[in-house]
């Protein structure tokens, strides 16, 4: 079995790992690079666009920066992606009226699927994409396992998936995003779902959440802190369709307490598919959380001359390098000057040092490949036993 690292090593994102035999060859992960942009010319992947060169195309989950490139691959490459993941891919997309890619299969837990003579096992982790998956990869005798992008700070079992995962690979492909963090220590969602509770019960005025509207998790985490203040919680159309497709346990406008609220009158016809609708005058009418983006300036100065935003909070709920793109310090600066003060409330949807170190530990690695990484020299001190490849 040969492994090759199209993209994502020595950097941040842009994953995509070919495993090959003799007879068979797969992708694990496609993705765009976070400095790729729209109209920028695909890279020279032989196979990958241009003809169907690759027998599948396994993603472990939904961010860009590994299935950016999917959209863009020949169309007779089966791609494969968990079930979950894909329903909440298809919201996004009909959303923002984006064809989406059609799967040939769906990854489920511990569930292996076979293309050619490679056998695939999924792992169901925690990252702050819902349904992500570690694939465990087996060929010609050989292991690997992949972990894409993963944490032990959410709301999954990370001590489930130790339990589940092999105990020894030959060679382990592993993601180090928090790695050039000094001294990084994961917070977990319950400890900022306590830090929410405390701030939405302080404040006297409006609550409003800055965050991704992808994060399922988030969604869940400050949900309950409303629910724990008693204020009713809002979701922008966007993620009201995101949340409603990720499952009906996740915090949407079927619940008795969530309200579904547009910024667009264009969106009018899709909104009311949602059973609790919530316009200015019954958000005006009631303590409430509400889920904003950063290009909702003009909606919240609307709903401002309805409601005083005194004693209001702005939550920061996104990795701090965004803070500095003009389109975020503007919005920021524009919710100080209407009376709300912001906080920062976030942790990392990626493993501190000491979640790869017990990772490492468990799978027993004969061998490692930094990925997803700028840090590739920190892994020599988790793993001091393991021969760190580049």
């Amino acid at each position: 079995m040969n492994i090759h690292i199209l993209r994502g090593q020595n950097q941040i994102g842009g994953n995509m790992i070919e495993i090959a035999t003799d007879h068979t060859k797969i992708l694990l992960d496609a993705g765009l690079e976070l400095t790729d942009s729209d109209g920028q010319p695909l890279p020279k992947i032989q196979g990958l666009f241009d003809y169907a060169g690759y027998d599948a195309i396994i993603i472990s989950h939904y961010h860009g920066d590994h299935i950016g490139l999917v959209y863009h691959a020949h169309k007779e490459i089966p791609v494969y992606l968990g079930e979950a993941s894909y329903n909440i891919i298809l919201a996004a997309d009909r959303y923002r009226r984006i064809e989406t890619f059609t799967p040939k299969g769906f990854l489920h837990h511990r569930q292996t699927i076979t293309i050619g003579d490679i056998s695939v096992i999924p792992y169901l982790c925690d990252h702050s994409a819902f349904d992500s998956y570690m694939l465990f990869c087996e060929a010609d005798g050989e292991t690997v396992l992949y972990t894409g992008d993963f944490r032990s700070n959410g709301r999954k079992s990370f001590s489930a998936l130790l339990h589940a995962l092999p105990k020894t690979v030959d060679t382990l492909l592993c993601e180090g995003t928090t790695l050039s963090r000094e001294n990084y220590v994961a917070v977990s969602e319950q400890e900022l779902e306590k830090r929410a509770v405390d701030l939405f019960r302080t404040a006297t005025g409006p609550v409003f959440v800055l965050q991704a509207s992808m994060n399922i998790d988030r969604i869940v985490t400050m949900y309950r802190a409303a629910k724990q203040s008693n204020r009713i919680f809002l979701e922008e159309l966007y993620m009201a369709e995101i949340a409603t497709a990720a499952g009906k346990n996740i915090p949407n406008p079927n619940f008795d307490d969530v309200y579904a609220f547009i910024t667009s009158p264009s969106r009018h016809a899709e909104l009311m598919k949602h059973n609790h609708i919530a316009g200015k005058s019954f958000i005006a009418s009631r303590p409430f959380v509400m889920c904003v983006r950063n290009s909702m300036f003009r909606y919240l100065k609307s709903l401002s001359q309805k409601i005083s935003f005194e004693n209001g909070l702005l939550i920061y709920s996104f990795w701090s390098g965004y803070r500095e793109t003009d389109s975020m310090k503007s919005f920021l600066s524009e919710c100080e000057k209407m009376g709300l003060r912001i906080v920062t409330l976030h942790t990392s949807g990626h493993a501190d040092a000491n979640t790869l170190k017990k990772l490492i530990d468990t799978v027993n690695p004969k061998s490692l490949f930094p990925i997803h990484t700028e840090n590739a020299e920190k892994f020599k001190e988790i793993a001091p036993n393991v021969v760190i490849k580049k």
